[in-house]
């Protein structure tokens, strides 16, 4: 490629190598690019429609050559949209501040891809490969090395340097972590704390007294796919984010944007983690798998556009609790109760606009949530919508009391009349803690941490229990 060794550059690095300053060549694949670049791009195309034109996607189905080969033709490709590892564009400006050349290499990507990306940067491009897949491109490492002053490589450990050429390693607060990931990483990438959510799921077995061990037996299976399914959720939602999360003073720290868990491992888990649950999910019955197939295509779509909608994603986020309930009756084959459906769908609802209002809090006036379609000011409409929802469930709780339903199931329906204080006292709790700052992010975690909940909780299961 022309641009790859023009004379301009090479006037650039004849200056450098006068002021004996040595260039440092930065290899996008190993290092500037947090995921693999045919990776990136894939997930740029599916996150953004307009990316994802047939024949790029057709080109990915035929193997990583025919992707490399058609993402140098396309006029589509954004590098804004690529995810760089920070702490070495930040490693790179540092430089660049000292005055000193900065040249990415990529021995696999066609020049007018490094092109973009180095434009992108404001870097300069040292060598690429070929458009056919070939030799590589005319380059100006030769050039470089060549002038007597060589220069300086930050890149994959493996590859051989010539003579003249030193390694470059990154400071150690901004290399990648030793060794493979760790229990606990694993358990946090899983979000295995947020499998008591999936609790739900054993609710209709509760509310029919439906006491028997092959129902148990049913419901903790569908708890169990229903744990993986959402941890595979989890990780692609991680994978999407993962500038986001970097920005996030608390998501920072999340495996894949921390880079204790590469994006391939995360792939790769959530593969295995989504087959097991569909498989379990087929042996329990046909029914449950269409449910948890269900929960899968609007946890997905969550992810990739719902969650950027106002009020969507809480209306959305309330429905996914929701389908855990029903998926709980499928599972033991029991029907599905309207009282409770409608119970699940305001509750939850109330819970996800108090997550937003939590987030809301500590913005300043005017600020935007990152990768969500609320500001600042709109703190005291999420209230009252959470309030609402909250107290409608309330609502709803006392007019199943009246039904026929009730009667049916319960010796002493009246008792149930006692259930409803107990839950206005949770949910105005809720808010006001909300409204005090003490609850740190999502309410339903606080809740589980949180004593005067489980007191509540058993309350609750007391009176059910009496009511018998």
């Amino acid at each position: 490629m022309a641009s790859s060794s023009s004379p301009a550059i090479e006037h650039d690095v004849a200056g450098a190598s006068a002021a004996s300053v040595r260039p440092l060549v930065v290899d996008v694949d190993a290092v500037l690019i947090h995921r693999d670049l045919l990776t990136d791009v894939l997930l740029s195309a599916i996150r953004y429609p307009t990316v994802a034109t047939p024949g790029t996607l057709f080109a990915f189905t035929r193997g990583p050559a025919a992707a490399r080969r058609h993402l140098a033709q396309v006029d589509h490709f954004d590098p804004a949209r690529l995810t760089y590892d920070s702490d070495v564009t930040t490693f790179l400006l540092q430089r660049l501040g000292e005055g000193r050349p900065v040249l990415l290499a990529s021995p696999r990507y066609h020049g007018r891809l490094v092109s973009a990306i180095a434009q992108h940067l404001g870097l300069r491009v040292a060598c690429s490969a070929a458009q056919d897949g070939g030799e590589r491109d005319s380059d100006l490492l030769t050039v470089l090395n060549g002038n007597g002053n060589g220069y300086d490589y930050l890149g994959d450990a493996a590859v051989e340097l010539p003579p003249g050429v030193a390694r470059v390693e990154l400071p150690a607060a901004a290399s990648d972590p030793e060794g493979r990931p760790g229990l606990r990483v694993w358990t946090r990438l899983l979000r295995v704390h947020q499998y008591a959510k999936n609790a739900l799921v054993m609710v209709p077995l509760m509310t029919a007294h439906q006491f028997n061990w092959l129902s148990a037996c049913q419901a903790l299976l569908a708890v169990l796919a229903f744990s993986l399914a959402a941890s595979s959720a989890y990780i692609l939602n991680d994978l999407l984010d993962i500038a986001a999360d970097r920005a996030h003073p608390t998501k920072r720290h999340r495996p894949i944007a921390s880079r204790a868990v590469t994006p391939t491992q995360a792939i790769l888990a959530m593969a295995g983690l989504l087959a097991a649950a569909v498989g379990i999910g087929a042996a329990l019955s046909p029914v449950f798998l269409a449910t948890l197939l269900l929960y899968l295509a609007l946890t997905t779509a969550y992810s990739f556009r719902l969650k950027r909608i106002a009020i969507a994603d809480a209306v959305t986020l309330s429905v996914l609790y929701t389908v855990r309930v029903v998926a709980g009756a499928v599972a033991i084959g029991v029907g599905m109760s309207e009282w409770l459906f409608a119970f699940s769908l305001f509750i939850f609802m109330s819970l996800a606009l108090v997550k937003r209002y939590v987030e809301l809090r500590g913005r300043r006036s005017g600020e935007r949530l990152m990768a969500r379609d609320y500001q600042r000011d709109d703190l005291a409409m999420i209230a009252v919508l959470a309030a609402a929802a909250g107290f409608n469930a309330v609502v709803i709780f006392t007019l199943y009391i009246s039904s026929d339903t009730v009667r049916s199931l319960y010796s002493h329906p009246q008792m149930l009349w006692a259930g409803c204080p107990v839950l206005m006292y949770w949910f105005g709790r809720v808010m006001l803690f909300a409204q005090r700052g003490l609850i740190d992010d999502d309410p339903v975690i606080f809740a589980l941490k949180d004593q005067v909940s489980w007191l509540s909780l058993g309350t609750l299961g007391i009176i059910l229990f009496t009511a018998m």
